[in-house]
């Protein structure tokens, strides 16, 4: 009882908050996201299951064999590079280039032709797919990679923050079987992640209260030397703190396929 209220209380401080603004028909566009986007319920995101095999069924597992066979593959090869710290997080701005509207309801910060001209001045190195099928038809051209979807074992790296999102991602995908610790530090990880994310991407947040003190955020200018080495001080540490969490899904994958 006491792991179960633990982690409820673990996470509610995310979750009731969502659950408020939905109630009230209003939207937050940061962190909405991580319930929007991911399609884990609330519900399962505040129930703890120990793992395998005080949680699920034998034929959970076995219907989840080849998922977890693909995330173990994309784990260890993630795993395995050094991390690309050259993006900048420009897939957001990529995302924006050159269109008539954008993925979120917020003005951009440089206004629409700056923010192309910063699109344009750079080389673009999205390795991550579901970052890069999201940019606009004129920015395609522009990334020096072309991540598809069914090769991300070979881009992804774990410098990329949608990389590190993306465990939380992994991890509730094989939810109970891996247990609700793991989705847990995932999800907290990803949660800290999405916030520089938005920082760093083109849209003016001002006047936004994004902070639980009421502080608000202030923009990660990418486009100027010290915003981009502001994004990579982020990079490095996310990646270092991705590591311990990827390691264990590998590990747990490993278990669960009866290789570790």
């Amino acid at each position: 009882m006491t792991r179960r209220l633990d982690h409820r209380e673990r996470l509610s401080p995310y979750v009731e908050p969502h659950l408020a603004r939905r109630r009230a028909g209003k939207h937050h566009p940061v962190h909405d996201f991580m319930f929007t986007y991911y399609s884990f319920s609330c519900a399962k995101l505040l129930t703890w299951e120990p793992g395998w095999p005080g949680s699920g069924s034998d034929e959970l597992l076995d219907r989840h064999r080849p998922s977890v066979r693909r995330t173990l593959d994309l784990m260890r090869a993630t795993a395995a590079r050094p991390p690309g710290l050259a993006c900048f997080g420009l897939h957001e701005w990529a995302m924006v280039h050159r269109a008539g509207s954008t993925r979120h309801p917020r003005p951009l910060r440089l206004g629409s032709t700056a923010t192309d001209d910063v699109v344009e001045s750079h080389r673009i190195a999205c390795s991550h797919f579901d970052a890069y099928r999201f940019f606009a038809p004129s920015a395609v051209e522009l990334n020096r990679l072309r991540p598809g979807r069914d090769d991300r074992a070979v881009h992804e790296q774990p410098g990329c923050l949608h990389a590190t999102m993306d465990l939380y991602k992994q991890a509730f995908r094989l939810w109970p079987l891996v247990g609700s610790d793991l989705v847990a530090d995932a999800f907290e990880l990803a949660w800290e992640v999405r916030v520089v994310d938005m920082r760093a991407a083109p849209y003016d947040l001002s006047g936004l209260i994004l902070d639980p003190d009421g502080v608000e955020w202030t923009p990660i200018r990418i486009e100027t030397p010290e915003g981009k080495q502001e994004y990579v001080v982020h990079q490095r540490r996310f990646a270092e703190r991705a590591a311990p969490v990827r390691t264990e899904m590998i590990h747990r994958c490993e278990r669960l396929l009866g290789n570790g």
